[in-house]
């Protein structure tokens, strides 16, 4: 329950974004091959369940142990990094802070599965659906930036 709570709770640091901020994005020129983007709020959301569910199997390998709240505090910093990329790349205007928060997602994402992965490989499977959307952003704010080289 704590688990599911907390990242409910983070994900709604999302919403910390203004209208204006919106408007900036929207105005920015898409690849066009990105017509899967009404899809992105179910894709995180499915992701996150995941993530939930990843860092539910760890805590039931070793609760409580000092070994497990770490692997607990990687979980939400990975999460608090992916919630953030969106409000802080609109508040800044600037794709470049999207691709670095991105890929230090990514690389997060990867440590954070190699850590796990002998702990519990269910876990870690749960992992992959963050390992393979997460490149999918970064390469899509990459092209964003191609795309849009005023707004980098």
């Amino acid at each position: 329950m704590v688990i599911g709570a907390t990242t409910f709770f983070v994900a709604f640091g999302s919403f910390f974004i203004t209208p204006r901020d919106v408007k900036w994005f929207a105005k920015l020129t898409r690849p066009r091959w990105l017509v899967f983007e009404p899809l992105i709020p179910f894709i995180w959301t499915f992701i996150f369940v995941c993530g939930a569910a990843s860092a539910y199997f760890v805590w039931q390998k070793n609760p409580g142990s000092l070994e497990t709240w770490l692997l607990m505090c990687l979980y939400l910093l990975l999460e608090i990094i992916t919630v953030t990329y969106i409000p802080l790349m609109l508040r800044f205007r600037s794709l470049r802070v999207g691709e670095t928060i991105g890929s230090v997602g990514v690389i997060l994402g990867l440590l954070l599965t190699l850590a796990i992965l002998p702990l519990s490989r269910i876990a870690a499977l749960l992992l992959l659906p963050y390992l393979i959307w997460s490149p999918v952003g970064a390469y899509t704010t990459e092209e964003l930036i191609q795309l849009n080289p005023q707004d980098a």
